[in-house]
């Protein structure tokens, strides 16, 4: 009997100790999953998901997506067309002006590099794709949306001439860059439906992909052809591209568009004015409220049928001016509108979501100053705003830089270019750097791009700065030139400043006489004579 309850004794302790081991197990269980919720509490289900998706960069088609929604509401969204005109507006709209400063000395005599920046820059092609006026605002205006511009340049390898177009920003499906460095960009893959005719007289659509080199990417082996895929497709090596991007972070390939951050804002405050003009419609359809008793409210409806009819000057039916008669029961009086908000003002805080997002004034993206403001409040462009528009020029500057210097190189590379040089490859990176006879590096920062202030500083003060600069001497008398044509707004300001100049580009003096002309030649060591024919 002994050993029997021993043995209940000892049976009851484990299924005792099985039930908390199942206990604890329960509750270890449930801590789990409490920590669990605890963590999906934290992070929206929204945000957890896209950052899952971009933990290095958003996906190409959801860029691509992105670039299709900005571009939608460029067109139909007014806050974002009028965001991106006013950008646009301040980066080109008081132009743009390029010139070369840097001249070789080539087996005919001088070379003219700026004569070639300014063909290449004035050439009817260039113009319409990229450096026109028209063309600048279409660029811009892509970069606001798209993010993301790639300029080709279609070189002729004779004569050196190149032709500037843009690939769409859909075409472009992969950047591939160096495997050592993700910010140094190597070839560009572009796929595309190429539409033609074929030898039928047949609209035909085929599939293409092909691969162009980075502007600076030339590396001592070049492949014809590149494998992707099963096929092998060809590489473009006289069609280089560069890569504009905006709002990239660091090692990304590709950038965001500028009105992204701005279209769930924008969308909210036309939903909201939207509402607004459904309420404001709403309560002009009942402005009176009459209560009568008993059998007298048919009556009531019936004389309040009987309404004059007339037409307000859109053409919609009104009663105005109606008289109602009644019995001293019935009781009419207008519905009272204090507790109802119809002030559109209320939606502003959207519309700063939106002028914010695009780096502009609340008051310029509006024209309007609102409610407490004043008129020179929405006409300023406050400092903010205006190193913003400088950033944006700066990134300009770098493109038409790079691209004028890949001219100037290609001009001395090729057979029949218009300039001499020399071509060597750079020891330390895959990229080709061209000196101009006469020991003139044409990789030197020999670009220059002009751009008018922006700023709302006097015309007078302006200008007695760069007289006062020119007072000490220490400015040459070109760039004083310059600056005072880029204040006064004058536009081909090359074509004054070759004017002032000789063919070496120094200065002409316009107010220097032929004998002082002779006594500096003169004092120079050079012949007289030869300074008074040249000045004839």
């Amino acid at each position: 009997m002994a050993l029997l309850g021993n043995l209940l004794t000892r049976s009851t302790l484990i299924e005792h100790a099985v039930e908390e081991t199942a206990r604890y197990r329960n509750e270890v269980e449930v801590l789990r999953e409490s920590l669990a919720d605890l963590e999906l509490a934290m992070d929206d289900a929204g945000w957890t998901k896209l950052t899952a998706g971009m933990e290095q960069e958003f996906s190409r088609e959801g860029l691509r997506s992105m670039a299709r929604n900005a571009r939608v509401f460029a067109i139909g969204n007014p806050l974002i067309k009028r965001g991106l005109a006013v950008r646009q507006a301040y980066v080109f709209g008081q132009g743009v002006e390029i010139s070369a400063r840097a001249n070789g000395q080539g087996e005919d005599g001088q070379q003219d590099v700026n004569a070639v920046i300014q063909a290449w820059w004035g050439d009817p092609g260039n113009q319409a794709a990229v450096t026109g006026g028209q063309a600048q605002e279409t660029l811009e205006r892509g970069l606001g949306t798209d993010g993301n511009l790639f300029i080709a340049c279609f070189t002729n390898p004779r004569t050196g001439h190149v032709q500037l177009r843009t690939i769409p920003f859909d075409e472009v499906a992969e950047v591939i860059t160096n495997p050592e460095d993700r910010s140094e960009p190597w070839f560009y893959r572009r796929q595309w439906t190429a539409r033609g005719v074929n030898e039928q007289g047949r609209v035909v659509s085929t599939i293409r992909t092909d691969f162009y080199p980075a502007l600076d990417y030339w590396p001592a082996r070049r492949p014809r052809f590149i494998e992707h895929g099963e096929q092998s497709h060809p590489v473009h090596w006289d069609a280089p591209v560069h890569h504009v991007k905006v709002n990239h972070l660091d090692g990304w390939q590709f950038g965001i568009g500028d009105a992204y951050a701005a279209l769930a804002w924008a969308r909210a405050y036309r939903d909201f004015l939207a509402d607004w003009a459904t309420l404001v419609k709403s309560l002009s359809q009942f402005a009176w409220r009459a209560t009568s008793k008993g059998s007298k409210s048919a009556k009531l409806r019936q004389a309040l049928s009987r309404r004059p009819a007339g037409t307000t000057p859109t053409g919609n039916d009104t009663n105005a001016g109606a008289t109602f008669h009644g019995p001293e029961d019935v009781t009419l009086e207008a519905i009272p509108k204090t507790g109802a908000t119809i002030d559109a003002e209320s939606g502003r805080p959207l519309a700063t979501m939106v002028a914010a997002a695009l780096d502009i004034p609340v008051t310029t993206l509006l024209s309007d100053p609102g409610q407490t403001g004043a008129r020179a409040v929405a006409e300023t462009l406050n400092l903010p705003t205006r190193l913003a528009m400088m950033q944006r020029q700066a990134l300009w500057t770098d493109t038409y830089r790079a691209l004028a210097q890949y001219v100037i190189r290609q001009a001395v590379k090729a057979p029949g270019g218009p300039l001499k040089g020399t071509v060597i490859r750079d020891p330390h990176a895959p990229r080709e750097v061209v000196s101009l006879a006469g020991d003139a590096n044409a990789d030197d920062d020999t670009i220059e791009v002009v751009w008018p202030a922006l700023d709302d500083t006097p015309l007078e003060t302006i200008m007695k700065a760069i007289v006062d600069a020119d007072g000490t001497g220490k400015m040459p008398p070109v760039q004083t030139l310059k600056l005072m044509l880029s204040a006064l707004g004058v536009r081909d300001i090359d074509e004054l400043v070759d004017q002032a100049t000789d063919d070496d580009g120094n200065w002409v003096d316009p107010e220097a006489t032929a004998g002082r002309a002779a006594v500096d030649a003169w004092r120079e060591g050079r012949d007289p004579a030869e300074a008074l024919r040249g000045g004839q």
